[in-house]
């Protein structure tokens, strides 16, 4: 009996402890409703905390800032040929968003937000150069301006297989560089 009277009392106990609890924050919340100031401010304090986890080691920029410039393509000096190894390049890389015949249909282009370019359409392609092909391809579309989606494939392929594959969008819109 003893017992069960002292685990009666502790439940007790600790109900009353959960009220006074909860009758505290109720308090304090009710206090935060009526100081808006005060509850911008600790919300303020809370956030403050976020930003980094030790911001004593923050990195700082050098005093002269050297601006970043991405490696730019030697010109086309030669047009590259277009051989079967370029082609199966093209499948392997680039027809998941461009589609098998450069059409812009691959199975990946209903799932982008800006669709594939097509690479059959020359009153496109005939305004482009091959060096902004050939930078399109290397540093991806967001590096161009163009599609933020179209990856950079530079660190992926050679130069020499990309050179190749702006010969074979020509040929696959059977156009002209500007």
């Amino acid at each position: 009996m003893d017992y069960a009277c002292a685990s009666a009392s502790h439940q007790c106990e600790e109900i009353a402890n959960r009220l006074v609890m909860l009758n505290k924050k109720t308090k304090f919340l009710k206090t935060l409703k009526f100081f808006p100031e005060l509850s911008l401010f600790l919300v303020l304090i809370i956030l403050s905390g976020c930003g980094s986890e030790n911001p004593t080691q923050q990195v700082k920029p050098p005093a002269e800032a050297v601006p970043v410039v991405p490696d730019r393509p030697a010109p086309v000096e030669n047009v590259s040929q277009v051989t079967e190894e370029t082609r199966q390049t093209y499948q392997w890389y680039c027809t998941q968003c461009h589609g098998e015949k450069g059409h812009g249909n691959g199975v990946n282009a209903p799932h982008l937000v800006v669709p594939p370019r097509d690479h059959t359409k020359a009153s496109y392609l005939e305004t482009r150069s091959d060096e902004q092909l050939f930078e399109a391809i290397k540093l991806g579309g967001l590096a161009v301006g163009r599609a933020p989606c179209m990856p950079a494939w530079g660190n992926t392929l050679e130069d020499k297989t990309i050179h190749s594959l702006v010969s074979y969008i020509r040929e696959l819109c059977d156009c002209e560089a500007l």
